[in-house]
């Protein structure tokens, strides 16, 4: 895989892109970074084109400064960009956590580019449950406080997940290490942004093949939220990985990896690339 900087603000890898492949896209959660696919680049790069990157506030991607640069809408707009940059006409899109916002939010502007969707612990409907409208003030709060402190637009570097396999979604360590490479500001933007009443899905118009796997013991997004999901994507195919909470990506690579193949061979026919 090869490592590159598009317009000095979002950090991406491939591998050697052919044009008889289909593309897969990744896209990470929040606090993580594009070291959260690394598994997934050793076991698809010889088989498929893959692009991933680090999402804007994280890894080696530019961070900024206010709340509002970490709308949904923008990260989509980079995702965006970066595509068309690339020259990726079709491809798959492979999110986790609150990737999957992102996801949405880039299927409901350009839905024909995207030829399947694969969704991974989804942070959908988050901001209707109780336990976030007793948090979405807390981080109003918080994030005001943010606003004032000096802001440090460095970027970081990337966390080696292979230290925290098998950690659990409240992991001390995982989750300083996650802070510490994205930054508080960063972090805490994003996660508010999450919670957010006003997310517009409309998961009735997709109309691709859509995979969600969500980890039956995640205590961070509910398996409920993602079986609503489900049920709200005609044809969707649903998958529950046993003993995994939210932390799929890292937790269950030898699942995840199997039935993300499984999922794109058994369409691939049907795929116009």
């Amino acid at each position: 895989m090869q490592k590159h900087i598009f317009e000095d603000r979002i950090y991406y890898r491939t591998n050697v892109f052919q044009p008889d492949r289909l593309t897969l896209v990744f896209v990470h959660g929040v606090s993580g970074s594009s070291s959260a696919w690394l598994p997934y680049e050793k076991i698809f790069e010889n088989k498929y084109n893959v692009l991933i990157y680090d999402i804007r506030g994280h890894g080696e991607s530019k961070k900024y400064p206010n709340y509002s640069d970490y709308e949904i809408k923008n990260f989509a707009l980079d995702l965006h960009d970066l595509v068309v940059y690339l020259n990726i006409k079709k491809f798959v899109l492979i999110s986790n956590s609150f990737g999957g916002l992102i996801a949405l939010e880039y299927i409901k502007l350009w839905r024909d580019t995207v030829v399947a969707n694969i969704f991974t612990s989804p942070e959908v409907y988050l901001g209707t449950g109780v336990l976030a409208k007793i948090i979405r003030p807390a981080l109003k709060i918080f994030t005001t406080i943010l606003a004032i402190l000096p802001f440090n637009p460095k970027p970081r570097g990337h966390v080696d997940y292979s230290k925290y396999i098998g950690s659990t979604d409240w992991d001390v360590g995982r989750n300083l290490a996650d802070m510490r490479n994205t930054t508080l500001r960063a972090h805490f933007y994003a996660l508010r942004q999450s919670l957010n009443l006003n997310q517009e899905y409309s998961l009735e118009k997709i109309n691709v093949p859509t995979l969600i796997i969500h980890g039956k013991k995640d205590t961070m997004v509910p398996i409920k939220n993602a079986i609503s999901m489900h049920k709200e994507i005609k044809n969707s195919e649903f998958m529950t990985v046993e003993n995994i909470d939210h932390n799929t990506a890292h937790n269950a690579v030898k699942e995840m990896s199997k039935a993300i193949e499984s999922f794109i061979e058994k369409h691939k026919a049907n795929f116009k690339f």
